[in-house]
């Protein structure tokens, strides 16, 4: 039982469900973990001071954007928050809006359509083999390096689940040439992986997963300040509304939609959105892993868009035909937003949970990225992509045009911003100044 005295700084609540499975939970990072500034762990218990771990988040949307509505017209610090990035406003000085990244590896010759293509140069900077990816994604480079000491070296999380099937348009994360490593996208199979149970009362929703730890939580408020106790109690409760949100979704949201029915899939993805979103921020304030991918729409996607109004065409086919027109534009613009949306409720989550004395915002690098930037025409150059966090002192509050590829930008967050000594990358010549 971890006491105040011998808290480690990855520690678990641990109990034993009714079938004797290990119910692990997770917890913060306290308040007494940290030096007098908050500004690293304190050494303690035999462990040498050292600096708070740094997160890297890979972000994914399918399909690529409206640039009109998406990059600004102004470089630097003043430039205007565009319609598709609108719910970002409140997040200026957290993100840095970048536009110019080239894709080189999506040119190059050999089988694939432009989003197959595409897709394997944006995560492996490699050229698409025919089946997969050509070579390790850079979540998986970066997770070789810092992931090891973490409970999940990387976690592979998903939303959406529509696409034409293929392997490199469901799969975002691979741990080398066509070796993909599917993403969970079904809460309640995340939260077990998380959790570790599987038992049938949770099946079942009748009981909380934090039955099986209240001795362990109990015993530990004791031991805790003020603060602490009090972070702890809010963390738990924080768990408790996220199972019962996973416990009220209908039936159907539990299983994969292999193949949906004529009239498309309904599902309101912004709800799993938000669960899964909870779930991922949950793994990394408890330090479960430092390293995840999240796959909100597949690449080439097929999502419907209820919630939008937009349900006649799938997410695909909003891209081309007419997109040409007023409406068609508007309509992708609308799109893009809800993608954003998602974003901001992920950089608000992280934003709001202390951590030393920032929060865990400022310990990590999320990057968003599509397989292309202008949709109809499958546009592999001058791709836009959005940085998000402070790890590292990443550059923040700025719109910056690069002259520079998708290596090249992920050789630099990788190493300058997270930590992760890559040493080289494909398609990576030079670091980016501007970024760091």
């Amino acid at each position: 039982m971890p006491s105040h005295r011998s808290l480690s700084r990855r520690s678990f609540l641990k109990g034993v469900g009714l079938s004797g499975a290990v119910i692990q939970v997770g917890l913060p990072a306290f308040e007494s973990l940290f030096n007098a500034s908050g500004t690293a762990y304190a050494a303690a218990g035999g462990l040498a001071a050292e600096p708070i771990e740094t997160r890297f988040v890979l972000w994914f949307n399918g399909n690529g954007i409206i640039e009109k509505y998406w990059i600004p017209r102004e470089e630097g610090a003043n430039y205007e928050i565009t319609p598709s990035l609108q719910p970002l406003a409140r997040f200026k000085d957290d993100i840095h809006i970048l536009s110019g990244v080239d894709n080189a590896a999506a040119r190059s010759a050999g089988p694939g359509n432009g989003h197959h293509k595409s897709m394997s140069g944006l995560v492996s900077c490699e050229g698409f083999s025919g089946r997969g990816a050509g070579g390790l994604s850079i979540d998986q480079a970066i997770a070789q390096h810092i992931g090891n000491n973490s409970r999940f070296r990387s976690l592979q999380i998903g939303v959406c689940q529509e696409s034409f099937g293929e392997s490199i348009q469901r799969n975002m994360s691979w741990a080398g040439k066509d070796r993909p490593l599917p993403p969970e996208m079904i809460p309640h199979r995340l939260f077990d992986r998380l959790f570790g149970s599987k038992e049938q009362y949770w099946i079942e929703r009748k009981r909380s997963i934090l039955d099986a730890v209240s001795g362990e939580a109990t015993s530990l408020k004791q031991d805790l300040g003020y603060a602490d106790k009090q972070r702890l109690e809010e963390y738990l409760s924080s768990i408790r509304s996220l199972e019962r949100s996973i416990a009220s979704l209908p039936p159907e949201y539990s299983r994969v939609v292999e193949q949906p029915p004529e009239g498309g899939d309904l599902t309101d993805w912004p709800r799993i959105a938000k669960l899964q979103t909870d779930l991922l921020v949950h793994s990394l304030a408890s330090r479960q892993t430092r390293v995840a991918s999240y796959m909100l729409t597949k690449c080439q996607g097929l999502s419907r868009f209820p919630w939008l109004g937009l349900t006649y065409q799938r997410h695909h086919e909003y891209t081309h035909g007419g997109v040409e027109t007023p409406e068609g534009q508007r309509n992708m613009r609308d799109i893009c937003r809800w993608h954003v949306e998602e974003f901001a409720y992920f950089i608000a989550k992280l934003k709001s949970i202390p951590e030393g004395e920032g929060t865990l915002l400022d310990h990590t690098c999320a990057l968003f990225v599509h397989e292309h930037a202008e949709a109809n025409g499958h546009k592999n150059s001058g791709l836009a992509m959005i940085a998000a966090g402070h790890a590292g002192g990443m550059k923040t509050g700025l719109h910056t045009r690069l002259t520079g590829t998708i290596g090249d930008l992920y050789l630099t967050l990788a190493e300058e911003s997270v930590g992760a000594r890559l040493g080289a990358f494909p398609t990576a010549d030079k670091k980016l100044s501007s970024i760091v």
